[in-house]
Order: C-alpha cells, then structure tokens, then sequence
C-alpha cells in the first residue's frame, strides 16, 4: 500500500541514472527532510525530525532528473511513498521508506533556473507505468 506525498529537501548524493534490460530509463537519487528551528538559549539554528528518503524515477522523468540535478539541490518531488521489507545477509529483517517519484522540481525559495523543454524521442510516455500522459503536455502557447 502506498501514500501520496509531497517532500522539501535537499539531495544527499547525485542522482544514478540506469536503464534496465528492456531500455527503461531508472533514476535512484535520496532526498533529507528536515524542520529548521531556532535554538532560543544558544541563538543558533538547528535541524529536528530529519529524514532521510530513497526515490526512484523512471522514463522521461528519470532522464531529466539525472540531467539536471546534483547533489546539495533543493528540490520538492510529489510521488508515492511505501514501505519495502527485506531479509539482510545476516537474517535480520529490514524496512525502509521509498517514493516513486510523480514529479521532481528544483525548488525556487533560495535559487533560480532556466527552464528548457526537454525533447521527446517517441509517443508521450509517463514518469511510472501505472501514470497517465501529462495531461498539461502541448505544443500550443498558453493563453497569458
């Protein structure tokens, strides 16, 4: 079972882009979340409930991922978080938080960017299997 969400951080390492035997783009990358606090007795500012997030990308949205971001990025992603359990070498059950990334956008609060439309090499194609086409997605300007 998986949940929506929506995550503000920054990257932890620089996106891994990868294609599978069948030519499916794959992009893992890792997100820390954090609530920044002002300390009142040392004036200092602190990080509390920090999180650390595994995240994966697939087709277009994987390319352009890699493509553009780094390490150290504020970023925001939309996507599907749920929860692997696995047995380690050592017989100890394990869990972990993943999110299946929707969308990943580098975040404006402290930075600017320039945007470039990415060019599409077949028929419009979603960032996971079960996602429809972008709806959005036109050559037309927009009315404004």
């Amino acid at each position: 079972m998986s949940t929506d969400v929506t995550l503000r951080g920054r990257l932890t390492r620089d996106p891994e882009l990868r294609f599978s035997a069948s030519g499916k783009a794959v992009t893992k990358f890792a997100v820390v979340t954090s609530r920044r606090f002002k300390n009142q007795q040392t004036n200092e500012w602190e990080d509390r409930d920090t999180t650390f997030w595994d995240c994966v990308a697939f087709n277009e949205l994987a390319e352009n991922v890699a493509n553009s971001l780094e390490k150290g990025t504020a970023v925001v992603v939309t996507g599907h978080a749920s929860q692997e359990e696995w047995e380690a070498k050592d017989g100890t059950k394990r869990k972990s938080m993943k999110v299946t990334a929707e969308d990943v956008a580098p975040s404006l609060r402290f930075a600017t960017v320039k945007i470039a439309r990415a060019t599409r090499s077949g028929p419009a194609t979603s960032s996971t299997p079960a996602a429809e086409a972008d709806p959005w997605a036109t050559e037309e300007k927009p009315p404004f």
